[in-house]
C-alpha cells in the first residue's frame, strides 16, 4: 500500500472511482467530483503561475459555497495551506489576522473583493474568481509538480482562534494529524462511501475541515446549510430531511434550540444514522430528547480544543444519562495519550480527582503560525518524560474520571471559553473594550456558563447603554465575542495585589 503525504491524494482517488457523484449541493445547485476537481485544479494552475511558492498560506475570503471548497481544494493542490476568513468579522480584526499570518494571495469574488482588498496593503496578489476563467483542462503536471516535495507534516491549513491580545492565533494543522483523524474516525464509526453531510458549521471552523476531509477520502457529498436558515431550525430539518442525510457534525446550540421547539417530533429524519457534537456543553437533557426521537441513531460527544487536529476524546452514548448528569467525554482515540495532570505535573489516578487534560500524539498541531511565544507556552516538554524532547499540548481544561471510567469535563483553569462553538479568550474582549476602543477605564469579562452568556463588569464614571455598546464593539468584534449583560459599576473591585478580583466577578454571576 501506498503511503500518502498529502490530503489531495485521497480526492484524487476519489474522482477516479466517483467522477459523476454529486459532491455539493448549495442551493439549486450541485457539481460533481469530476467539476469539482477540474475547478480546483485549473484554479491551481492559476496559484502556480501567480505565486513561487509552497507551504504559504492562502487565504479565502467569501461565504461557504461551491467556490470556498474548490478554492480550498485548489490551494491543497497547488502545495499551499488553505487559511479560511470570516465574512462577518469587522474589517480591523481581519487585518490583525492578515499581518500576523502574511498570506501569500487572498482568494475572494466580486462582492466581497471591495472589503479585502483595502486591508490587503497591496502586499499580496487578490484573486477574484469572477474575473478569471475556470475553463478547459487544467495542467496536471504544473501541479504534480509543485507537490513533489512536500511531505506529510506539511501544512494543511491554519484556523484563527482567540488571543488575548487582541489578534486572534493562527493554528497549523498539518496532514499527518488530519490522516490519523481520519483513520481513527473510520475504524470507530465505519463511514461508507455514500455519506450525504449536513453541513452547518461555517467555514472556519475546523469541524467543516473534517466535512472537507470526507468529501475527499469517503467521497461523502456535503449539503451545504445555508447560514441564514440558522434562525429557521424547521427550514434545516426539512432540508436535511430532502437530502437524506446521513451524518451531521455540529455544536449543540441550534440542537438545544431544535429541542426546545419539538421539531424532532414534527420532522422525521429516517436517514439519520450518526450524530457528532462538539465545541460546547450540550445540556443532556435537551440531548435526551435527541436520542429518543431518534432511536436509529447513534450519537458521539466529541471534544478536542483546535490545536488537537479536530478532537481526541469521544464518546458513544450507550448508557441511559439521567437529564442533571453531564455527558461525558469518554475515552481517548486510538494513537492518541490523555495525560491528567495535577498542579505539581503529576499524573492524576483517583476517580473524581480534578486535573488539567493534556495530549500526546500525532494529533497535535505544529503551533501558532509567526507566534513562538504563545507556541512555548502551550506546546510544552512532557513533564513525565526525562529522557528524550516530547511535545504535549496543555489544554486548560479540567476534567475529572467518573465512576464509570470516563472523562468528564468540569471546566477552563483560565479565561478561555467555548461560546456558540467559538473558542474565545475573553482577554481579547477586554483588550478591545479598554485599550483598543477605549470606551471605559476598566473592564472585566466573565462568562456565565448557565445561562451562555459573557457579561462585561465596566469601571466607568458614567453608564453606557448596552445598545452603544452592541453598536460600537460590533465594528472590531464578530456577534458571538459581544457581551449579552454590561453592568456599570463606579469601581471594580481588586485583590490585595492591586489586580481586578476575577474570582469575585466570577462568583458574582455564579452565586
Amino acid at each position: 500500500m501506498m503511503m500518502k503525504v498529502n490530503l489531495i491524494e485521497f480526492f484524487e482517488e476519489t474522482i477516479q472511482k466517483y467522477p459523476s457523484k454529486t459532491a455539493i449541493i448549495d442551493g439549486e445547485r450541485t457539481i460533481s467530483f469530476r467539476e469539482l476537481a477540474k475547478k480546483a485544479k485549473l484554479l491551481a494552475n492559476i496559484i502556480v503561475k501567480t505565486t513561487d511558492f509552497t507551504n504559504k498560506p492562502i487565504a479565502v475570503f467569501m461565504p461557504k459555497s461551491i467556490e470556498a471548497i474548490y478554492s480550498d481544494l485548489g490551494i491543497t493542490f497547488s502545495g499551499n495551506a488553505y487559511m479560511n476568513l470570516d465574512i462577518k468579522t469587522p474589517q480591523a480584526r481581519i487585518k490583525n489576522i492578515l499581518d500576523l499570518i502574511n498570506p501569500g494571495a487572498v482568494i475572494t469574488n466580486s462582492k466581497y473583493i471591495s472589503i479585502i482588498s483595502p486591508i490587503c496593503d497591496g502586499f499580496r496578489p487578490v484573486i477574484n474568481l469572477d474575473e478569471i476563467k475556470l475553463e478547459g483542462e487544467a495542467n496536471d503536471e504544473l501541479v504534480i509538480k509543485r507537490r513533489l516535495h512536500l511531505i506529510d507534516t506539511d501544512p494543511y491549513c491554519i484556523i484563527n482562534t482567540s488571543g488575548s491580545t487582541g489578534t486572534p492565533k493562527g493554528v497549523v494543522l498539518n496532514h499527518r494529524s488530519f490522516f490519523d483523524f481520519i483513520a481513527r474516525s473510520q475504524e470507530s464509526f465505519n463511514f461508507t462511501d455514500y455519506e450525504v453531510v449536513g453541513s452547518l458549521s461555517p467555514l472556519v471552523f475546523d469541524i467543516y475541515s473534517y466535512e472537507l476531509c470526507l468529501l475527499m477520502s469517503s467521497a461523502a457529498t456535503v449539503v451545504v446549510i445555508p447560514d441564514q436558515l440558522s434562525a429557521f431550525p424547521a427550514a434545516i430539518l426539512a432540508l436535511m430531511k430532502e437530502q437524506s442525510v446521513t451524518f451531521i457534525f455540529w455544536v449543540p446550540t441550534i440542537m438545544v434550540n431544535i429541542a426546545n421547539m419539538g421539531l424532532l417530533s414534527q420532522i422525521e429524519l429516517p436517514t439519520l444514522k450518526l450524530v457528532w457534537f462538539a465545541g460546547e456543553v450540550f445540556p443532556t437533557k435537551q440531548f435526551n430528547i435527541w436520542r429518543k426521537s431518534l432511536p436509529q441513531t447513534i450519537f458521539a460527544n466529541l471534544y478536542g480544543p483546535i490545536e488537537i487536529t479536530l478532537d481526541c476524546v469521544y464518546y458513544v452514548v450507550k448508557r441511559e444519562l439521567k437529564d442533571d448528569e453531564p455527558i461525558p467525554i469518554g475515552f481517548a482515540y486510538k494513537n492518541t495519550d490523555i495525560l491528567i495532570l495535577d498542579e505539581r505535573n503529576y499524573r492524576v489516578a483517583e476517580p473524581n480527582k480534578e486535573g488539567e487534560l493534556c495530549v500526546r500524539g500525532s494529533s497535535l498541531a505544529m503551533g501558532y503560525y509567526n507566534n513562538p511565544e504563545k507556541t512555548a507556552a502551550v506546546f510544552v516538554q512532557n513533564p513525565l518524560n526525562h529522557s528524550y524532547p516530547e511535545i504535549i499540548y496543555r489544554t486548560g481544561d479540567v476534567v475529572i474520571i467518573n465512576e464509570f471510567g470516563e472523562m468528564v469535563f468540569k471546566g477552563r483553569k483560565d479565561s478561555l471559553i467555548k461560546h456558540m462553538g467559538y473558542r474565545i479568550e475573553l482577554g481579547e474582549i477586554e483588550h478591545v473594550v479598554v485599550n483598543s476602543l477605549k470606551l471605559v477605564k476598566n473592564g472585566c469579562i466573565v462568562y456565565n456558563y448557565s445561562k451562555k452568556e459573557i457579561t462585561l463588569f465596566y469601571e466607568n464614571d458614567t453608564a453606557i447603554s448596552p445598545g452603544e455598546f452592541r453598536k460600537v464593539l460590533s465594528t472590531a468584534l464578530p456577534k458571538y465575542m459581544i457581551p449579552a449583560v454590561f453592568v456599570h459599576l463606579l469601581e471594580l473591585q481588586r485583590n490585595t495585589n492591586g489586580k481586578i478580583d476575577r474570582l469575585f466577578y466570577k462568583n458574582q454571576i455564579s452565586g
